[in-house]
């Protein structure tokens, strides 16, 4: 071994040996300041209208008195910013090669809510050194006391990049529309997480239903599938979202319908989906954190 190899063997050791003194130095602070919760956003398929539901979700939760940040994992479709109107310079890439910190490619997006863009740079955090690792989880470590909530906009489908986050990810709302082709994809991604992972909890949204009893006739019809050939699942329901023109007219402007038309079907309907989420998490604390969600996500080996 030469010597160049034998001084990044020292560094690496004296990183890690700082990380775990960080982690129990900083433990107390953490139980004291309460756990954020991290929530995938998902899909068994594209054209659902996922990423619509995370932009208008965070800022109905920041107007909660909820600290948000997004991670915008969606690798084929990432369009958090074109929601927002906004045009991030950097992105999670830039972290990982080292040349940016954390802090400085999040940015801020309406009423407050902060993203992480991600791109094509989420690939290479499955290909990741020890010393990458460790200083990603330094950087995220910080972001336990800053933020209440982390949403994780995956993309849709069933390929391992979706799985990889849906793992990674304390809970997971699957987003599905009325559509047949929508419902089945939406099973599929719950039976793949199911008999290849093990993951039993599962949230569903209904977005684009025309009123909450179609809403509610899906997720019936899908409990009775997954009662009869996965019984140890369980699929709470979230709530829907209504078709709203006000949502196709904000879309079109570059702004959340939220904050475009406050008053409009849609908006109402995602601050009952925020009001929802949290009194969720009071009944049911989950143990997870953005610390965890990352230590997960840069350990876990993808197929």
């Amino acid at each position: 071994m030469d010597q160049a190899s034998k001084l990044r063997g020292l560094i690496l050791n004296e990183s890690l040996r700082i990380y775990k003194n960080k982690q129990e130095d900083r433990r107390g602070l953490s139980l004291q300041k309460g756990t954020p919760k991290v929530i995938a956003i998902t899909s068994g398929k594209g054209g659902v209208g996922k990423t619509n539901v995370v932009g208008n979700l965070a800022i109905a939760c920041q107007r909660l008195k909820k600290k948000v940040l997004i991670f915008d994992a969606d690798l084929g479709l990432a369009n958090i910013d074109i929601i927002y109107g906004i045009n991030p310079k950097h992105n999670i890439e830039d972290v990982i090669k080292g040349e940016k910190a954390l802090s400085q490619i999040i940015v801020e997006g309406p009423e407050g809510v902060s993203l992480i863009p991600a791109s094509s740079g989420v690939q290479e955090l499955v290909h990741l050194s020890e010393g990458h690792k460790i200083n990603l989880l330094n950087e995220f470590d910080i972001l336990n006391n800053m933020f209440d909530l982390l949403l994780v906009d995956t993309g849709a489908g069933i390929s391992s990049n979706v799985i990889y986050f849906n793992l990674a990810a304390e809970e997971r709302i699957i987003v599905a529309t009325p559509e047949p082709t929508s419902i089945t994809d939406a099973y599929a991604l719950m039976k793949v997480m199911f008999y290849q992972h093990g993951t039993k909890n599962f949230t569903l949204l209904i977005n684009m239903a025309r009123d909450e009893k179609e809403a509610k006739s899906v997720y019936q019809n899908m409990s009775k599938a997954v009662e009869k050939f996965m019984a140890s699942i369980s699929l709470d329901y979230a709530g829907f979202i209504p078709w709203d023109s006000m949502l196709q007219k904000a879309v079109a402007k570059r702004k959340p319908v939220v904050c475009s038309y406050p008053e409009a079907p849609a908006s109402e309907n995602f601050n009952k989906l925020a009001q929802y989420l949290f009194r969720k998490s009071e009944k049911r604390p989950m143990d997870g954190n953005i610390k965890f969600f990352w230590k997960r996500l840069v350990s876990v080996t993808k197929d």
